[in-house]
């Protein structure tokens, strides 16, 4: 079984819109798109390069359209993105010229490549999807990015209504920059109890 990891910029009120600039995802009449260019350190660049080593990717169609257009010109920075497999979530869309890209229809066909045997499945931005995914519990990892910022608008990383789920802290590095990057690993159901007892 593949495990799925969602790897998220996300700023400290929870949003996820746009964290790679300007003109990424206006949606909705967002103005701060861009917001994680101030906060790169080379403690930052390390764990980064430690998330984008190769492996498969589950993406929305939203997020899939900006890096079809932008990936297979610039792989000099993401090496081996071309050659990964890029499944995509998408009632719309089933081709691309981007090589490796497999279009999916529905949660059925995600359950379907998670209980399939090959490497991790990483999720990048794709807001809806990992809603989705988090709605069903699908989610066996999340690697959060959190930026010492608050937006007051934008797309929520938790809008949607996960189910109630424990996580426990794997790892976690505080960068120069006050960039949280915070490894979590599914751990069963939520418990409650009384403080003190």
């Amino acid at each position: 079984m593949r495990k799925i990891i969602i790897q998220e910029f996300i700023s400290l009120d929870g949003v996820i819109q746009a964290p790679g600039g300007p003109e990424e995802d206006t949606a909705g009449g967002f103005k701060y798109g861009g917001w994680v260019a101030h906060y790169g350190d080379q403690v930052g660049d390390k764990i980064m390069e430690k998330l984008m080593q190769p492996a498969d990717l589950l993406l929305g169609r939203k997020t899939f359209e900006i890096w079809e257009d932008y990936w297979p010109k610039h792989e000099s920075q993401w090496p081996g993105i071309n050659d990964v497999t890029k499944y995509v979530l998408s009632t719309t869309r089933k081709n691309s010229d981007w090589k490796h890209s497999i279009f999916l229809e529905n949660l059925a066909d995600i359950e379907k490549l998670k209980a399939a045997n090959g490497s991790d499945l990483k999720v990048w931005g794709s807001g809806r999807l990992v809603q989705l995914l988090l709605t069903h519990d699908l989610v066996d990892e999340l690697w959060l990015m959190i930026h010492p910022l608050t937006l007051g608008e934008g797309k929520k990383l938790f809008d949607d209504g996960p189910i109630p789920a424990a996580f426990t802290l794997a790892e976690s590095t505080v960068t120069v920059r006050g960039v949280i990057f915070a490894h979590y690993q599914r751990a069963g159901e939520v418990r409650t109890g009384s403080i003190g007892a």
